[in-house]
């Protein structure tokens, strides 16, 4: 038995005999406060405790469990609200009131809750690891399927009718050669080991998001990781809202770490009366959400991204595409700092521990397109937003940040302020999935999406340099073909970059539309290079509205007509064809 020997904070120090080991979850006090064993030394143990530890006293019992901190995987994770540690939160409420008690240890699922079962398997199967033995309804929108353990083979030796079960009950016994190992509908893993795959696949299809700087110029492929960094105001939190309201993603899970009580409770507020639009339910039907507020214990924020990405890749095994929204990262680096410095580890820059990247790149490498045990495909994505102070973006987080994500959306106070949404800047931002996905774009919305995303993207490089000279020395004196390429910018940035998310047919718009927008401006573009070509002043096409109706179009267009593009495209032949007569 260990007893408590020094508290510092979430930091607890015990001695006693040699039993605990790395890792492993503990018990710590009379108050039984759930811990994790960091290091080991001959005599003492130092454990990261999940929840305050005012009122501990040294000579207190530490008790082990002989296992690491692991979390228990079944039906009843969707749609449900967990803290950093996955303890249901509607459950701590009716145990211990509206403040979480200490002390109170909660499973993350409902035992007594009976869930209608259909058992795929018969006797005498041979089942691997990772093998699909039960389906049953979850929520209106996901089926789960129970799956053998990853690391559990063996031959059915007996399994129940069909019929209603809770997660505790047997549902097959596996003979694995060693004995017989009971399958239940929930099974544990521990949250800081990446569940194994069959194998991981190419990255070569876009996460569609119906945002159309985000699908069009800085695509996410499923599977892959993107950052979303930007500073207070930004729209870090409605830009996630919205993916994760939109995204062809089958399940969402949204992470909550460190933010502002109030914001969180905004957040839980809203997803609760949000409708999923694929399916007409309620959106919580696909979404586990959990809550790590600014003021609940730092050490359970550092767990609650492993958390969040085992619930994905549970569901992932499964066959399904899961996106991950964390928000935000840099919370959580603050937390490794605060442990940090309780554990007198040295320092690195602005204090961070050394091992932050390697941490976060533990983090977003669990992401990916993965053939699942069971020969499904499914796909981690992971979207962490990033809170940089001050919005800078050369600090450790930020930076270490882009060491290990391909899809870089960052987000811009002055576009924030100028009340352009999505506040992301065309010009810092990048994707490295463009180019792997054209093959995707090729084939299912043909060669021209990516010949226009190239040349939207070029206008937009090319009026960042003009608007530099226009700065010092006025636009009045640029040539007219200068003048086109700005005025074309205006309506790619006015019509097409900025989108709004309130609007019922511009707060989500298909990849169809997005080409046919982008096929309708550029016609704008070349046609009006008639004009320029003759020495005509473009400020007598301007003159004729033209550009402003291109800019309105987004919202006069529905999403499943694109038959009215042709009609702006006969205004703007009439508009041009108009000036070139008078001249």
């Amino acid at each position: 038995m260990y007893y408590i020997h020094s508290i510092n904070g979430p930091v607890v120090r015990a001695r006693g005999d040699d039993t605990l080991a790395v890792m492993d979850m503990v018990y710590v006090g009379k108050m039984r406060l759930i811990g994790e064993v960091v290091s080991v030394t001959e005599k003492e143990a130092t454990i990261q405790v999940y929840e305050e530890t005012s009122g501990l006293r040294p000579g207190e019992p530490v008790e082990g469990t002989g296992a690491p901190m692991s979390l228990t995987l079944g039906p009843g994770l969707i749609g449900n609200i967990f803290d950093g540690i996955a303890r249901p939160l509607r459950a701590l409420e009716k145990a211990s009131g509206s403040f979480i008690a200490r002390g109170v240890n909660i499973g993350s699922l409902d035992t007594e809750k009976k869930w209608q079962t259909s058992v795929c398997v018969k006797v005498g199967d041979k089942l691997e690891g990772g093998a699909i033995f039960a389906k049953l309804t979850e929520t209106p929108i996901i089926e789960h399927r129970c799956m053998v353990p990853p690391e559990v083979s063996g031959t059915v030796v007996s399994a129940v009718e069909n019929g209603e079960y809770t997660v505790e009950d047997t549902i097959v016994e596996l003979d694995t050669g060693r004995g017989i190992v009971p399958l239940k509908l929930a099974q544990k893993w521990p949250i800081r080991r990446e569940r194994p795959s069959a194998e991981r696949l190419p990255i070569d299809r876009p996460l569609i998001t119906g945002q159309r700087i985000m699908d069009t110029l800085f695509p996410l492929a499923k599977g892959g990781c993107a950052a979303l960094p930007g500073p207070f105001g930004a729209g870090k939190t409605v830009n996630q809202h919205q993916l994760a309201k939109w995204s062809d993603a089958d399940i969402i899970v949204y992470l909550g770490c460190g933010e502002r009580g109030n914001e969180m409770t905004q957040v839980l507020e809203e997803f609760s009366e949000l409708e999923d639009p694929r399916s007409g339910q309620p959106i919580l039907g696909r979404t586990v959400l959990i809550a790590n507020t600014s003021n609940m214990p730092v050490a359970a924020r550092e767990a609650s991204i492993y958390t969040g990405m085992t619930i994905a890749e549970y569901y992932r095994d499964m066959g399904y595409h899961v996106a991950i929204m964390a928000d935000s990262t840099s919370r959580w680096a603050e937390a490794l700092r605060e442990i940090s410095g309780r554990l007198e580890e040295m320092p690195a820059e602005e204090g961070f521990p050394a091992y932050l990247p390697s941490r976060l790149a533990e983090f977003y490498e669990r992401a990916g397109y993965m053939r699942t045990l069971c020969g499904e495909e499914g796909s981690v994505t992971v979207i962490g937003a990033v809170s940089p102070q001050g919005g800078d973006f050369s600090e450790p987080v930020t930076q270490n940040t882009k060491r290990f994500v391909r899809c870089f959306w960052a987000l811009d106070r002055e576009l924030a302020y100028a009340r352009h949404y999505p506040a992301i800047n065309w010009i810092t931002s990048y994707s490295e999935y463009a180019d792997e996905l054209d093959g995707w774009y090729n084939e299912h919305l043909g060669p021209n999406f990516v010949r226009c995303r190239r040349r939207i993207s070029s206008l937009m490089q090319e009026e960042a340099g003009l608007m530099e000279i226009v700065k010092l020395i006025g636009s009045d004196i640029l040539p007219e073909d200068q003048k086109l390429t700005i005025e074309t910018a205006r309506i790619i940035r006015t019509g097409f970059l900025q989108q709004n998310s309130f609007h019922p047919i511009d707060t989500y718009v298909p990849l169809e539309k997005q080409l046919h927008m982008m096929e309708t401006i550029l016609h704008f573009y070349d046609r009006a290079g008639e004009i320029v070509a003759r020495n005509i002043p473009i400020s007598q096409l301007r003159a004729s509205g033209i550009s402003d109706a291109l800019v309105r179009m987004k919202y006069e267009i529905p999403n499943d007509d694109m038959s009215k593009f042709a009609e702006y495209r006969r205004r703007i032949d009439d508009a041009v064809n108009a000036v070139l007569a008078q001249n």
